[in-house]
């Protein structure tokens, strides 16, 4: 193999793999809208998701399998708990903690806030992503 088609293989290839990057990436940004609902997004919601990133519960918990590990995917928890039983855990959690080895920490947290947080979780759960993370409780 001579220098001048090394030079061209390596350039073709980067050409190739560039636009296959950037086919994949337009068709993954055209299908935000589809898979995530924006029409859904209330005040609400809106307000849970400022509540999450102000107590940083991410430090904590994942939410769509990005985040630490230390307590429960919260992605997914409106299927697995129900939105009573979120709000349980929301607002015992506000009062005097929750968990009895992983204690979650006691968030003063209102009920615009709560309310907020369980709507964030609806919504974040009718956000199609191909059954990722695969959690299942117990």
């Amino acid at each position: 193999m001579t220098r001048d088609s090394a030079r061209n293989i390596f350039v073709g290839g980067t050409l190739v793999v560039s636009v296959i990057f950037l086919v994949m990436t337009y068709l993954s940004h055209a299908s935000y809208p589809e898979r995530t609902h924006p029409e859904n997004l209330t005040e609400e919601v809106v307000w849970g998701k400022h509540v999450w990133e102000k107590h940083a519960c991410i430090n904590c918990h994942t939410l769509l399998g990005e985040g630490a590990y230390y307590a429960p995917e919260l992605g997914n928890v409106i299927a697995r708990r129900g939105v009573e039983g979120t709000r349980f855990i929301l607002e015992t959690s506000a009062k005097q903690g929750w968990g009895q080895t992983r204690k979650m920490p006691q968030f003063d947290l209102s009920e615009k806030d709560i309310t907020g947080l369980v709507e964030f979780f609806i919504w974040m759960g009718n956000v199609d992503t191909n059954n990722w993370p695969p959690n299942i409780e117990g």
